[in-house]
């Protein structure tokens, strides 16, 4: 299902359960609905993101990071190349079986990856920090994602240059869940 264009802003909605349409799919809907409109505007403002408190990777205030929980993830270690994280698993991200709907898991790759990228960096948090994009990732998965509480661990591979290639893991006790290789890089200029 597509919302109307406007003026070269668009929603796009996918609904794949039409036939079992239900009040959980509508609510989804409205959500997806109220979401920022996509843009290829450059000079879009993006707003400054809250402070985390110690021990927390990101405060509410991300639209992708809110989606995913982000804001009660908390960080189990952060040194020079390597971010390990507990996160959460939103009932509103399982599938009919109550797993983690693969799509979503690329989400939380890229979260984990951008702030690995940046653990080898500047850790004065008033320091300028050059915007990262994802430019390339691959997902692999092994076992499906049930616990509410999972562990993910992004580590810098290979860094050249502004490009940074990072491997991110997604543990359910000791069992590897899913596995993805992501390449980030840094856009000069752009700033946070």
């Amino acid at each position: 299902v597509g919302a109307p264009h406007h003026r070269g802003w668009t929603h796009v909605v996918s609904m794949s359960r039409v036939s079992s349409y239900t009040s959980d799919d509508n609510h989804l809907c409205s959500w997806l609905l109220s979401l920022p409109l996509m843009t290829n505007n450059t000079d879009a403002v993006i707003p400054a993101l809250t402070r985390p408190v110690p021990g927390q990777l990101m405060a509410a205030g991300h639209a992708a990071g809110d989606f995913l929980g982000a804001p009660s993830w908390r960080i189990v270690e952060r040194r020079p190349g390597l971010l390990t994280v507990d996160v959460h698993l939103p009932d509103s991200l399982k599938n009919p079986q109550g797993q983690l709907f693969g799509g979503f898991t690329p989400t939380y790759v890229d979260m984990v990856s951008l702030f690995t990228a940046r653990t080898d960096g500047d850790d004065d948090p008033d320091a300028p920090q050059n915007w990262l994009t994802t430019i390339n990732m691959r997902c692999d998965y092994f076992e499906p994602i049930v616990e509410d509480r999972f562990t993910i661990t992004g580590e810098i591979i290979n860094r050249r240059g502004l490009t940074c290639l990072v491997s991110t893991k997604f543990f359910q006790g000791k069992a590897m869940a899913a596995h993805a290789v992501t390449t980030v890089r840094e856009v000069p200029g752009a700033t946070l």
